[in-house]
């Protein structure tokens, strides 16, 4: 089995799973609790608190666990709509961002909020110009994704940052769940940014925990209230055998991201060189964009039957978002890059990690021939 689709999820690490059931079995109390048992999960998560921002560069106050990426960007933006109502009701995102930000910004706009939508380029990148004159006096929000999902795109975060700069009160807000253990990202490189999230199950952890990072300062409104947990700011019993394990994963994920990027890059070389070479093959991932994602499609192929053909080669692939493709909705990147509808049906993502070698790139790249080769008699 060859596994490409890693910006959909990733397998955890064998080493993540035994943490995960070493937790699970052995520290049953609540981290709420007042008795040893209570004491006991509360140190261990503290520590994995920790162990998460020393590893970011962050302090240990400033990350809030989460059940992942959508609770995350769901909460920073419509918590900072309430927390600041009372200055402005307008927010700015870009015309490419996750589902859980484009339907939270939907959501809100139904309750009397304004959303400008900023547009992309033809290689999915953001116009900051545009961006900047969308700016107003009761902007209250700015959210952009750091890489896109479905095309691998990376958005200008410190030419933005430098914008915001003159509007200190504007909550800017990243959706970084494609960086971690899949490219280098600092969030001290973007001192500018308040808030990002990320997603445990991206970068080798369990599904269902993530965490927001909110720079020392900034304040939301929480969503989930209770219990008090996490200073208040998300109220629910925390997932302590999962916050543990997402700690080891980072570790483990930022350790293999040392050589990675020189092999992402070469193995993202082979492969878009192959795709530039085919006649019937449109590619829609920029040769600037992250190396781990390339998203491209078989003209006159439906992106469904790219993707199971694979699959009964033993190639995993997926067509784009894998919030969007069991739905079969099509892919609003793609549209909002002006790619025509026929073509944005054929678009297949392949998405790589670090553990992938390049044999099975050598693997992939033969049977994408094979398979362009069977479409192109059947037309």
């Amino acid at each position: 089995m060859i596994y490409l689709d890693n910006s959909a999820t990733t397998k955890m690490y064998p080493e993540v799973v035994e943490t995960f059931a070493t937790v699970a079995n052995n520290f049953s109390g609540n981290p709420s609790s007042l008795h040893r048992l209570g004491e006991e999960a509360s140190i261990l998560m503290e520590r994995s608190r920790i162990q998460i921002a020393d590893l970011l560069g962050m302090s240990a106050s400033e990350i809030v666990f989460t059940s992942g990426g959508t609770e995350g960007d769901n909460w920073v933006i419509k918590g900072t709509a309430i927390e600041k109502m009372p200055y402005g009701k307008h927010i700015i995102t870009s015309t490419i961002e996750h589902p859980a930000v484009y339907q939270s910004m939907k959501q809100l706009e139904t309750l009397g909020w304004e959303v400008s939508y900023v547009p992309v380029d033809e290689n999915g990148i953001i116009s900051v110009k545009l961006l900047e004159e969308a700016l107003r006096e009761d902007t209250v929000l700015v959210s952009v994704m750091a890489v896109n999902n479905e095309v691998g795109s990376i958005q200008p975060l410190k030419e933005i940052g430098k914008i915001l700069e003159n509007y200190p009160s504007i909550h800017f807000h990243v959706d970084a769940v494609q960086t971690l253990g899949k490219i280098p990202f600092n969030l001290n490189d973007y001192p500018r940014v308040d808030m990002a999230v990320f997603s445990a199950h991206k970068f080798h952890g369990p599904k269902g925990i993530g965490f927001v990072y909110i720079k020392k300062g900034r304040v939301l409104a929480p969503l989930l209230t209770g219990g008090g947990q996490e200073n208040n700011l998300r109220s629910g019993t925390e997932n302590l055998p999962a916050i543990v394990a997402m700690a080891k994963a980072l570790r483990m994920s930022l350790d293999k991201l040392t050589d990675a990027p020189i092999q992402l890059e070469k193995q993202h070389k082979i492969i878009m060189g192959f795709l530039d070479n085919q006649s019937t093959v449109d590619v829609f991932s920029s040769s600037k964009g992250a190396p781990h994602i390339i998203c491209f499609g078989i003209s006159g192929i439906k992106g469904e039957v790219v993707v199971h053909a694979l699959e009964k080669k033993g190639i995993y692939i997926s067509t784009t978002s894998a919030c969007s493709s069991k739905k079969q909705l099509n892919s609003s990147t793609l549209y909002a890059m002006n790619i025509p509808k026929r073509k944005a049906e054929s678009a297949v993502r392949i998405s790589m990690d670090v553990e992938n070698t390049s044999a099975e790139i050598d693997q992939l790249v033969d049977s994408l021939q094979e398979t362009i080769v069977k479409f192109k008699d059947i037309r």
